[in-house]
């Protein structure tokens, strides 16, 4: 494995990218592009990077080598920029200077099943375990056919897209695939390009293989097996990497499993799953913090804070169990009248997803919750919980410097980068209340108090500790925080995966006689 002793993870970061962009073109697909086109004044398109830790973790790679993104075209601007282009692969410098991105359109009704019906919510309840839940989504003729023709119609439409691409070019590709929407691409892209190096990483839990099951048996065994195509299958914790395998066991009897290496072999090739816990952008989370524009947020919400403050920064939905930490704060308050006018719980919630009635459904529950609530111990001069209900990242970032406790108390979540960003921000050791079943707990666990998610007794006691706990023991769990979090940064995360793509092209690099020569002897 290629490593860069002593040099910080974005040093490495940029030597591991020049070291292997001069042997393979790199592809990266995923349903969301890192830019998304709208449309102003004039008819007059302009593109608006998007967010998230992937365009953030790509975008310093991008400043040293050229890299083509597939993505679906999500909106109107979108399109017409596909259009405008005459079907060309579009410059996106917002990015890097050589990022190239192919806009995959797809019928909107052929989209609809793939995203709306099948993608979400049906795999995403199944993946966080919510499958029997009043939100659960039914098996039934309108599933079988959105998997037919919209799953599977959309992934081959990326294989197509990314196969062609590749042929322009004498080498075969590094492809890295993302998330749930594009479980099947892998296996298309095997067949088409045997040697191409294909990894895949899945940003939302892996369940328990029982979990699996409960998907028609032609549905489960195509993404499985697409998913063994793969060289490297990432996976966010090491929870995750014994669930997949499991799985393959269950799923896959042909499949040979290695538990020890962590390997998958099946129709004659080796897949490796790894765990690649994603994680923030420090430096740029930092000096974003520190800026005029975050300032300006913060002295507009300090008026709202009370003498304690409790904050949560969540999309709506079911999974971050937004309903039972109200009902915590409630129970908190109704066991401890004393911190009725001095407490206050500020939620900063984004929309999501809500053309798809199961969402709809949540946050209504969330509203009538929240409405319960203030009309049980509010005042005029004072409500308990003061909601957001928008997509506003720097309001949301100059709340999380100010928090008192944070609370990430849902189900189960791959990672939560929220439970990241707030201690890094955060200016007055701000105590994370963290759930024991998302991904970041693994890493956070020494710094923050646990509770199980959906334990409302638990989650109140332990927020009345956090409130109450003495500012030593405040600063010294803000100091492990933040000490972890900067060690296995952003830059970490990609850099972890790189190295692992660089010994793949060295061990393809090696004659087969000489691999065999270096074998250990038993």
């Amino acid at each position: 494995m290629f490593k860069v002793p002593g040099t910080s993870n974005h040093t490495k970061l940029v030597e591991l990218c020049l070291k292997f962009s001069a042997e393979r073109k790199l592809f990266l697909a995923s349903n969301r592009g890192p830019v998304e086109f709208r449309i102003g004044p004039n008819d007059h398109l302009h593109a608006q990077r998007g967010g998230g830790g992937l365009v953030t973790a790509l975008s310093a790679a991008c400043q040293h080598i050229e890299l083509t993104w597939f993505a679906s075209a999500l909106g109107e601007g979108d399109r017409r920029a596909v259009y405008k282009a005459g079907g060309n692969k579009l410059n996106v410098p917002l990015i890097g200077p050589k990022t190239y991105l192919n806009l995959i359109i797809s019928p909107r009704n052929v989209y609809h099943k793939y995203y709306n019906i099948f993608s979400n919510p049906l795999l995403w309840f199944l993946q966080h375990y919510m499958w029997n839940t009043p939100y659960t989504p039914n098996i039934d003729a309108k599933v079988y056919d959105a998997w037919e023709n919209g799953y599977v119609k959309v992934n081959k439409a990326f294989a197509d897209e990314i196969i062609a691409e590749a042929g322009k070019d004498s080498k075969p590709p590094i492809v890295l695939i993302h998330d749930y929407q594009l479980y099947l691409v892998a296996g298309y892209l095997r067949k088409a390009i045997p040697n191409a190096i294909i990894v895949h990483f899945t940003h939302i839990p892996w369940p328990a293989h029982s979990y699996w099951q409960l998907l028609p048996p032609h549905m489960r065994h195509a993404i499985m097996e697409s998913m063994c195509s793969c060289d490297i299958v990432g996976l966010q914790t090491m929870r995750d990497v014994p669930n997949f395998m499991l799985t393959c066991e269950a799923l896959l009897p042909d499949a040979d499993i290695n538990f020890r290496n962590h390997t998958i072999t099946l129709n004659g090739h080796t897949t490796q799953v790894n765990a690649y816990p994603i994680s923030v952008d420090v430096a740029g989370l930092e000096k974003l913090a520190k800026s005029a524009w975050i300032d300006s947020y913060r002295s507009k919400l300090k008026p709202l804070f009370g003498q304690k403050t409790i904050v949560r920064v969540d999309r709506t939905e079911p999974s971050k169990n937004i309903v039972r930490g109200f009902k915590a704060y409630d129970v908190m308050l109704s066991r401890h009248p004393e911190l009725i006018g001095k407490v206050k719980f500020l939620a900063f919630l984004v929309p999501s997803r809500t053309r798809i009635k199961q969402y709809q459904r949540y946050n209504e529950e969330v509203l009538e919750l929240v409405k319960l609530v203030n009309g049980k111990y509010g005042t005029d001069s004072w409500q308990p919980i003061v909601l957001f209900y928008e997509n506003n990242y720097p309001q949301a970032i100059a709340a999380l410097c100010l928090y008192d406790v944070l609370l990430v108390n849902a189900v189960i979540d791959g990672m939560n980068l929220v439970a990241k960003e707030g201690p890094i921000v955060n200016r007055r050791d701000g105590v994370l209340v963290l759930s024991e079943s998302v991904g970041a707990y693994g890493q956070l666990k020494e710094g923050a108090l646990a509770i199980t998610p959906v334990d409302t007794e638990c989650t109140a006691k332990k927020l009345y500790e956090a409130l109450m706990m003495p500012s030593d023991e405040r600063a010294k769990r803000a100091n492990i925080l933040q000490t972890q979090i900067k060690k296995e940064d952003l830059d970490h995360w990609m850099c972890s995966q790189f190295e692992d793509i660089n010994a793949l092209l060295t061990e393809q690099a090696t004659p087969k006689a000489v691999q065999h020569q270096l074998l250990p002897v038993s």
